[in-house]
């Protein structure tokens, strides 16, 4: 097989770790792309028109994505199973999907400040995005700890990339103060080789 990455995309760090994790990584060749909304660049359009990453190339040529697809369809490969089954697997995609949508919302504020020219920015907007943001680490400082406390899942694997990515690009939001269990939890999922070996650089 064959992934088209970025390393620094959190969502291609999804499926690196959902990789490593289960001991898929050595049978998965990594093909770069870069490019951004507004110049696709190099990334794989012919095959993924959305012109994203990740994108994985399955051993019958044919191409699937987004990262939350990926992760479902390398599950069944593994014995090592990151999504758990019912009734649990709901928590879990319903977890999983909260962190997805704060890294969309992180991406959109770094590409508002990359993108847009000055008489276009709106600081409405990155605070909206924002907001998205906020709230869905308050949701999981209050409600989802005990989950996260469990057994590995991609669920665990989302969240724990989400706070990372925040810490990449949005350091000064300084999230850990008001969320100290959550905090103190990332740190601790940080120490594990699949997130070291994953560092965006």
């Amino acid at each position: 097989m064959k992934l088209y990455f970025s390393p620094t995309s959190p969502f291609v760090r999804k499926v690196r770790l959902h990789m490593l994790e289960t001991g898929l990584d050595a049978g998965v060749e990594l093909i770069t792309a870069a490019g951004h909304p507004i110049d696709p660049g190099t990334m794989p359009v012919g095959i993924n028109p959305l012109g994203k990453v990740p994108c994985l190339i399955r051993d019958d040529g044919s191409a699937i994505y987004d990262s939350r697809v990926i992760t479902r369809y390398l599950d069944t490969l593994s014995d090592t199973k990151l999504y758990p089954p019912e009734p649990v697997l709901w928590d879990t995609l319903t977890l999983e999907a909260t962190a997805d949508g704060m890294l969309e919302a992180t991406l959109l504020i770094v590409f508002e400040h990359r993108l847009r020219t000055p008489e276009k920015f709106s600081q409405d907007w990155v605070s909206g995005q924002w907001a998205k943001v906020s709230r869905s680490l308050a949701a999981i400082e209050d409600r989802w700890m005990e989950h996260l406390s469990g057994p590995l899942d991609m669920a665990q694997v989302a969240v724990a990339v989400a706070c990372a990515y925040i810490d990449f690009r949005q350091p000064e939001r300084n999230w850990r103060e008001d969320h100290p269990a959550l905090s103190e939890w990332q740190t601790d999922f940080a120490r594990r080789d699949s997130m070291i070996l994953t560092q965006p650089q």
